[in-house]
This record gives structure tokens, sequence and C-alpha cells, in this order.
């Protein structure tokens, strides 16, 4: 059972999608991801896009926890039904769900500008393609986390990321890096 951990809707229930290819991250993990979180950027008020979201349960998290609102970004079909049956059941009218490809919604014209983005797709799924897209999404001195599987090789950041830290939680591991970095004048 998954269940929101901290803020205006603590201990809320949220429902996984069955039978897809989502794979939620542990209450353990996501307890640790928002305590490291404390240290890199304040939530209250940022604005939150959980890449890969599945059940919601980081983004719908962090709205719980201050952030202003959330773009939650599922390509599968059925997980996106519970995503938004999610955010429903919470009342969080500021967790906007969109039902295609992380890439497809990278390749339009970067609006808004996220704070904090979080992409905790298949374990399998080469995420540097979706970090070099993101990069004009990104607020000066974002925050981007990455939650990877701990046996994998480490994570590769592109260069416009600033790599700060990564923790292990068990079987996955989260990256975090601050963005984008930019060139500095010649």
């Amino acid at each position: 059972m998954t269940r929101v951990i901290a803020g205006t809707a603590r201990g809320r229930r949220l429902q996984v999608p069955d039978g897809t290819t989502t794979r939620p991250t542990s209450d353990r993990a996501r307890e640790g991801l928002f305590s490291s979180l404390q240290s890199l950027l304040d939530l209250e008020g940022a604005r939150v896009l959980d890449l890969y979201a599945g059940s919601g349960a980081l983004g719908l998290e962090a709205i719980s926890r201050g952030a202003a609102s959330a773009t939650l970004v599922e390509s599968d079909a059925d997980a996106t039904v519970v995503l938004r049956s999610n955010a429903e059941h919470l009342g969080f009218r500021a967790a906007y769900v969109v039902g295609q490809p992380v890439d497809r919604f990278l390749a339009v014209d970067a609006e808004p500008r996220y704070d904090l983005v979080l992409l905790d797709p298949p374990y399998e799924l080469d995420v540097v393609p979706a970090l070099e897209l993101l990069v004009p999404w990104l607020a000066d001195d974002a925050v981007v986390v990455v939650e990877r599987r701990t046996r994998n090789a480490p994570l590769a950041w592109p260069a416009a990321y600033e790599p700060v830290r990564e923790r292990r939680y068990g079987e996955a591991t989260l990256w975090y890096a601050r963005g984008p970095l930019l060139a500095s004048p010649a």
C-alpha cells in the first residue's frame, strides 16, 4: 500500500496501477528524497515536474508538502487513469496530469519552468535523452532527481547538470543534480 507520507494529505492512501510497467518508489526512498530536498530547495511554492509519474506518489507528495503545482507525465494509459483518480481523491487541483510519452511532452516549447524535476523511469530505460530534452524546462538552479536501480552503472549526467549527491535505498539509488549550468561568457 502506498500512502502520502507528510504534509496536508499525510496518511492518505494512493492507488497503484496494476499490471502496468510502473514501479512505485518505496516509502523509505520517498521519505529520504524529501528529507534530502530540504537542504537543496524550498519546496514551498515550487513548480514540480514528475516524469514517468506512475501513481503520482512523488508529485502528489510534493504538493502535500507545499509545492504550488505538479505536472505529472505518464504514457501508460492504465497508470494515467489511476494518476488522475489519485489527484482527484486528494483534492489537488494543482496536479496536472499529462497522458503522453515523456519525450513527446519535452519536445514542445518549455513553459513553465520547473524548480524541481523528478524522474522515476523504468530501470532499463536510458534516461540521458530525457535529461537532455529537459534542460530548457528548468528554472535557474533547479533540482533534478533521478531514481535508478542500485545495481546499474552510475548515472552519467549530461554537461548541463551539476551532480550534487546520491543516496541508496536498497534496490533504488536516487541521483541529485542542479541545473541548468549556463556556459560562462568568453
